[in-house]
């Protein structure tokens, strides 16, 4: 349609905000809350998240005991050395290789353990996306217009993509991260005090230290990406603004005012991400540094505890290995905070679309817009966005066989006219008629079947899908009639002949004619408009040039309504 939509502010297209990710530092609301709806969406599916989390234990009780056994191979192969050398005995070779078979049918088995509960949460976790999306998408439909005149096309189109599969991918980790890094953790720790609780209490003292740096670099770091995130949305929409209306901006010479705008978002946005990543990146090397600092204390402990014949070589390997797999959990376990928030986050903005205010699509007794004859009638109608009123008390009537020129600024309710015709929207107050019958009394929707609306709006569209979408002419005839062939490099006038010449052929009650005439030829613009006065419709005519206008029975000019 015309530029009216422009009369609200609102960031048009699909990169609105289709940047916006659900990074660290992206909170819910209402964490309880969304935690609880998305627990009961998931409820269908509790078999086999139990499944999930028995495989889960599973697995990690079989990958804990590992080390422990593994270390008594490792025990038995120095102390048969040490008899070897002493000439009492030597390496008990069967001993040794029986501890290996073991070792490795526990990892064989924590590994199959691993790939069950895998395979069955990753089918959970696209079921439940593919019920989302599919919902988000059943709910547009349902949507009243005023909802997407207030919000960017990206931020609708998000919670298919970047909310859903911000969901899915934590619910596909969270849920067996937690089961996994809480079982490992009571395991090792189990394992780790019946080799040694003086190791044990030294290992222990270690992790406060680095949970407190990292407490302290996460908490700085979550206003940085918040910003980012924030400035991110702003710079994909100004983007998006810019290419949209390049033309305006060019005709009005804003070029300048554009780039001033873009360089001081992009300013804040690069000094926010900087600082996030920098901070982001900086707890690697801290938990590297506590860790290796933890383990020269754990190595210098057991070796004294060797020497004085209290644990066994084969057990400071075994606490080794312990102590690493004691701060991993840790760290994933902080990594799933973050995430989980993420999760809920996302789950909070997809719950709060699912559970937005919808259009009344029942009508009790509807009535059939086939074969529509009739007139259209404004009575009274007030209409606006949000809390300006493009339409104040407008009262019109529009006749069969009538041809209506509407004209008007840019803003002034064109479109919006249009758009309460076609029933897209609902009025404010005052009733819309179509014979005689108030819009409310037809199914929703319903009405489009009888309007045409034809503007300039068909992108990458083959031209002879564009006047004939349902193949009812041979191209042959169309071509013929044109007097041109239809090809991918038609002139501007011959794509407008095009949308007269489909006008002309369209059965529908009210055409809507949507600037279609400035490089169309008078005469064949002429001769259209006296056919249009045969076929006994409702033409509804927009469009800035003064000799179209001749044509028309009637103008209406919306700055008078």
């Amino acid at each position: 349609m015309s530029n009216e939509m422009n009369q609200q502010p609102r960031k048009r297209g699909p990169m609105g905000r289709m940047g916006r990710g659900m990074q660290p530092g992206e909170k819910p609301k209402d964490l309880k809350k969304s935690i609880k709806q998305l627990a009961q969406y998931i409820g269908k599916y509790k078999i086999a998240i139990f499944i999930v989390m028995i495989c889960a234990a599973c697995s990690t009780v079989f990958n804990v005991a590992g080390p422990k056994i593994l270390g008594k191979a490792t025990t038995a192969l120095s102390e048969g050395l040490m008899e070897k050398i002493r000439g009492t005995g030597s390496i008990d070779f069967a001993r040794i290789g029986t501890i290996l078979l073991f070792v490795l049918g526990l990892y064989l088995m924590s590994a199959l353990f691993s790939f069950i509960q895998g395979w069955i949460m990753t089918g959970v976790t696209q079921k439940v996306c593919y019920r989302l999306r599919k919902e988000i998408s059943e709910k547009i439909n349902r949507m009243p217009m005023k909802y997407f005149e207030s919000r960017t096309y990206g931020e609708v189109l998000s919670r298919i993509t970047n909310d859903v599969d911000t969901l899915g991918q934590g619910l596909n980790q969270s849920i067996t991260t937690i089961i996994t890094s809480v079982a490992t953790l009571v395991g090792v720790l189990i394992m780790m005090l019946s080799i040694s609780p003086l190791m044990t209490l030294i290992a222990l003292v270690i992790l406060p230290i680095s949970m407190g740096l990292i407490g302290l670099v996460t908490k700085k770091s979550q206003k940085f990406f918040r910003a980012q995130q924030e400035y991110l949305g702003h710079i994909n929409g100004q983007v998006e603004e810019v290419y949209g209306g390049h033309l305006v901006i060019k005709a009005f010479n804003r070029e300048k005012d554009t780039i001033e705008e873009f360089e001081k978002t992009n300013n804040i946005l690069y000094d926010s991400a900087w600082k996030s990543q920098f901070l982001s990146g900086m707890m690697q090397p801290i938990m590297m540094f506590v860790g290796n600092l933890g383990y020269a204390c754990v190595a210098l402990t057991g070796g004294l505890l060797a020497i004085k014949n209290v644990i066994t070589i084969g057990d400071i390997q075994a606490f080794i290995q312990y102590v690493k797999s004691f701060t991993q959990p840790i760290q994933q376990i902080a990594q799933v905070t973050n995430q989980v928030q993420s999760m809920a986050a996302a789950a909070e903005r997809v719950f709060e679309f699912l559970e937005e205010e919808e259009e009344d699509q029942t009508v009790e007794h509807p009535v059939s817009v086939e074969n529509l004859e009739g007139n259209v009638s404004f009575d009274h109608v007030h209409f606006g966005y949000n809390e300006n009123l493009v339409l104040k008390d407008c009262s019109l009537h529009f006749e069969n066989g009538n041809i209506y020129g509407l004209i008007g600024p840019s803003g002034s309710g064109k479109s919006t006219l249009i758009n309460l015709i076609a029933h897209l929207y609902e009025p404010q107050s005052g009733t819309i008629y179509i014979n005689n019958v108030g819009l409310n009394e037809y199914k929703e929707k319903e009405t489009l079947k009888e309007i045409e609306y034809i503007g300039q709006n068909e992108k990458n569209v083959n031209p002879y899908e564009i006047v004939d979408p349902y193949h009812r002419y041979s191209r042959e005839k169309i071509e013929k009639d044109l007097g041109y062939i239809l090809n991918d490099e038609l002139s501007k006038g011959q794509l407008q002949y095009l949308y007269l010449y489909k006008a002309l052929r369209s059965e529908k009650s009210v055409i809507i004619l949507d600037e279609i005439f400035s490089y169309v030829d008078m005469d064949k613009i002429k001769n259209a408009f006296s056919k249009f006065k045969e076929m006994k419709k409702i033409i509804i005519v927009v469009t800035h040039e003064k000799e179209v206008m001749q044509f028309c029975d009637s103008t209406i000019s919306m700055e008078d309504l």
